[in-house]
């Protein structure tokens, strides 16, 4: 295992809200960070900017992480620029919701190529270049064990996930490559507090014994623990939401 100062780490959607915070956790224990964007940029160099004005390493990348050849670009990227890849931590996604009653087949279908198509070929191309001593951290939800109203496709893809880690980890036997996913439950980030009345946002936070939604920052603690100390979990989902049932 090389040791934390030379480690390094790509993190799909590193511009969004556990993307960013894990991206910045991961560096302060001396890791270096390739931060994954898909089309907002500017948000991914600021995490960038300020990764590496507090003395840190880190790179932007773009592109489409269901799509081989850009992803690809990824670990290209981080080989090229600091020599390897032990970690990938795979945050990127996308949460549409609606019943399924009405579900648009489009929707659905665009939920599963980046949720479950883009974990696959993540974790493909992980399996192949991370170096002895890595992890591999994909992205559940509690929603496979909440079952809340109008996340179906959502929930759908997530299970997906949870079965291409527990699989993946079993196939990367006799490497020292550890698989696991986290699965949040309710957390304060642009993705999940779109389109919820602070109504439905206080009964959510509500439902676990702390009385508030997760951080994004609680999140990354779980990250930069697989990421690092934790070598005896393995092939688990890890569920961080606070205890909500």
């Amino acid at each position: 295992m090389t040791s934390a100062t030379n480690r390094v780490a790509i993190v799909t959607g590193g511009s969004g809200g556990i993307g960013r915070a894990s991206a910045l956790r991961l560096a302060t224990d001396g890791i270096a960070v390739v931060v994954h964007y898909n089309s907002n940029r500017t948000r991914a160099d600021e995490t960038v900017r300020t990764i590496t004005e507090g003395g840190g390493r880190a790179i932007a990348v773009g592109g489409d992480i269901a799509d081989e050849t850009q992803a690809t670009a990824l670990f290209d990227a981080a080989e090229r620029d600091f020599g390897g890849v032990d970690v990938l931590v795979h945050t990127a996604g996308i949460m549409p919701l609606a019943p399924i009653a009405e579900l648009d087949l489009d929707v659905f279908d665009r939920v599963q190529r980046v949720n479950v198509r883009g974990t696959l070929v993540v974790d493909k191309l992980a399996a192949q270049r991370l170096r002895a001593g890595g992890a591999i951290i994909n992205f559940s939800s509690s929603v496979t064990r909440l079952q809340p109203p109008t996340y179906g496709a959502y929930a759908a893809s997530k299970g997906a996930v949870e079965a291409i880690t527990l699989v993946l980890a079993r196939e990367l036997s006799g490497r020292n490559i550890t698989v696991n996913a986290i699965a949040p439950g309710p957390t304060a980030t642009p993705l999940f507090l779109h389109g919820k009345s602070p109504e439905l946002i206080e009964q959510i936070a509500n439902s676990n014994p702390f009385g508030r939604l997760g951080t994004p920052e609680d999140i990354a603690e779980a990250v930069a623990f697989l990421a690092g100390p934790g070598r005896w979990v393995n092939g688990q989902t890890v569920f961080v939401n606070g205890g909500a049932a």
